[in-house]
């Protein structure tokens, strides 16, 4: 392994991660058909440059990306103990339910797609559709003792609205929750998970963060038509984007290096589908560590997304 990704701590779990996480709803053919040859490929090369953190959901694709992520790590056959896997329980293509009898059904349904005897991470996926007193009171008391019978190493909680975090950990007993997962608020346009980055390194919770494009908002092509930002939003990143182009920079190489830049994220999970997009992620990082930041281009983005600066959306059902 090549391992040329810098590793940070994952809060207080002891676990060693990538900065760079793979994201694997993709490859439940989410945006567009992926062949088992092709995610192969991509998990292949993710390990061999350095990618160590593997995130999936029994919701990306019904339940068709963990079968492919399982299948692909089997093929590639790195030892178990090399990597870091982490699902979700509570969202399914069915809906949501959070009841310790069907998260408890969940991992078991979940490590035979994965091929395996357990996951790193299991967590509780967007917390905010069900009820934050159940989360409390009887899905993490549940994945506790998951944890105990060994089929889950940490817990996880995953969501939008920054809220949820400190509502859920200021109610559980210290150290019960392992790791959060926050996503579309910590990227050039939206910051605001800065602000609860003390409290949750206070807590000793390892904090990962998702879609550092923002869903597409950051990227040539733009988001998917149900993006739910505003129109006022999807505009200024649709201009900033343009900007980059014309002179001759990637906005998502951008976006990507600058939500690296904050070493208290333990990690920066972006989806991936191709060996193209593993290398392009990746390159963004080791350039980044080496000091080659484009700082000029940056600051005139961060000027054009200043009116739109922290505006976020509601949290809604999105169509995945």
């Amino acid at each position: 392994m090549a391992n040329s990704l810098e590793l940070r701590s994952l809060g207080n779990t002891g676990l060693k991660i990538s900065s760079v996480g793979f994201g694997a709803s993709p490859l439940g053919s989410v945006f567009g058909p992926v062949s088992d040859e092709e995610a192969i490929a991509t998990v292949r090369e993710a390990f061999r440059l350095g990618i160590n953190f593997f995130d999936t959901s029994p919701y990306y694709g019904g339940t068709l990306s963990e079968k492919v992520l399982g299948k692909a790590l089997k093929a590639v056959g790195v030892p178990r103990n090399e990597y870091i896997v982490s699902t979700k329980c509570g969202r399914y293509k069915e809906g949501f339910d959070f009841s310790a009898q069907r998260v408890t059904k969940s991992i078991d349904e979940s490590l035979e797609r994965l091929q395996m005897e357990y996951v790193d991470i299991l967590q509780c996926h967007d917390i905010e559709f069900g009820s934050l007193d159940q989360i409390i009171n009887e899905t993490i008391p549940a994945l506790q003792k998951l944890k105990e019978a060994g089929k889950i190493r940490f817990i996880g909680i995953t969501g939008l609205p920054l809220g949820i975090f400190s509502y859920v950990l200021d109610r559980v007993p210290p150290d019960t929750v392992d790791v959060i997962l926050s996503y579309c608020h910590y990227g050039i346009n939206d910051t605001t998970l800065e602000d609860l980055l003390p409290y949750l390194n206070s807590k000793g919770v390892g904090v990962i963060s998702a879609s550092p494009l923002a869903m597409g908002l950051l990227t040539e092509s733009g988001p998917p038509e149900w993006h739910p930002a505003s129109p006022e939003l999807k505009a200024a990143c649709q201009t900033a984007a343009a900007f980059c182009k014309k002179k001759g920079k990637d906005i998502s190489k951008l976006a990507m290096q600058y939500s690296l830049c904050n070493k208290d994220i333990s990690t920066i999970l972006v989806g991936m589908k191709s060996v193209e997009q593993v290398q392009h992620n990746v390159a963004a990082a080791t350039e980044l560590a080496k000091g080659v930041k484009d700082e000029e281009t940056l600051a005139e983005v961060e000027e054009i997304l200043k009116p739109v600066k922290n505006q976020t959306w509601p949290s809604g059902i999105q169509q995945i």
